[in-house]
């Protein structure tokens, strides 16, 4: 008996770990919620405080394009007239992007 609770409890926080952030998206999270939360919802959880404005969580493939991180550093902008433009540099973009992909939301089976 002893044995299947300790079976569980290893597992328990083995799967705590994996959901765990590393260092560098706890910073690509820090500088998201600094310059985007404003807006957009930057966890996995919850609704954009501004109702156009997409969650980060579900912007998917836009973040595997090879050019993403070079994006952020050139300025990333919109055709939305109200976002402003932002430049990052290479750490911070890579920080911010490994974040986002941390918390893409599983695309739902058809």
């Amino acid at each position: 008996m002893n044995r299947i609770y300790l079976a569980l409890l290893l597992t328990a926080a083995w799967s705590q770990a994996s959901h765990a952030l590393d260092r560098e998206q706890r910073h690509g999270k820090a500088l998201l919620e600094t310059m985007c939360a404003r807006c957009h919802a930057v966890g996995k959880t919850g609704k954009s405080p501004l109702a156009e404005a997409p969650p980060f969580r579900t912007f998917g493939e836009k973040l595997y394009d090879t050019d993403f991180v070079q994006r952020l550093q050139d300025g990333l902008t919109t055709m939305h007239p109200g976002m402003p433009t932002f430049r990052f540099g290479r750490d911070d973009a890579e920080a911010a992007v490994n974040y986002l992909k941390a918390v893409q939301q599983r695309k739902k089976p058809k």
